[in-house]
């Protein structure tokens, strides 16, 4: 029988020092050759590396007062849950919808999205970012502009 994949936030302690203790151990440690997860009956798994470290960066983020969700990559989102995801204005969202820029389905008059086209979105985004910051350093760089600004001018 398959469990129903869900959405999860779980919010850190209110007391994170055990918890950023732990972390800290974890920092320095590199992955054991098989981790095991062991429950408190004493049970053992064998989990894959990819999740061990999963399981850090959660404990990690969990010690420093961030709360993570975890939700599987065909989770609906409405348009304000994609917005605040993305970090920007719902109205803005919608218009990227309306461009095409995010795949959307209507559910009678309201908009969804699924988690995974906002975060392809939000990757291919970042990539277009990257690139345009490289080819401005290449265009400075050519035109001579990091020698014009190596020697600032003395004002009076």
């Amino acid at each position: 029988m398959a469990a129903t994949l869900r959405e999860r936030t779980v919010l850190p302690p209110d007391d994170p020092a055990d918890l950023a203790r732990f972390a800290r151990g974890l920092t320095g440690v590199a992955a054991p050759a098989r981790a095991r997860l062991v429950g408190p009956d004493g049970s053992q798994i064998d989990i894959p590396e990819d999740l061990y470290g999963v399981l850090r960066d959660v404990v990690d983020a969990l010690s420093q007062g961030l709360a993570i969700t975890i939700a599987p990559h065909n989770t609906m989102l409405t348009t304000q849950e994609a917005a605040d995801l993305l970090n920007i204005s719902r109205p803005t969202l919608v218009r990227l919808l309306a461009d095409g820029e995010i795949p959307h389905t209507m559910r009678g008059r309201h908009r969804r999205v699924l988690l995974r086209d906002v975060l392809d979105y939000s990757e291919r985004t970042r990539a277009e970012r990257r690139a345009a910051l490289d080819q401005m350093a290449t265009d400075a760089e050519d035109d001579g502009l990091y020698e014009a600004t190596a020697a600032p001018r003395a004002t009076s």
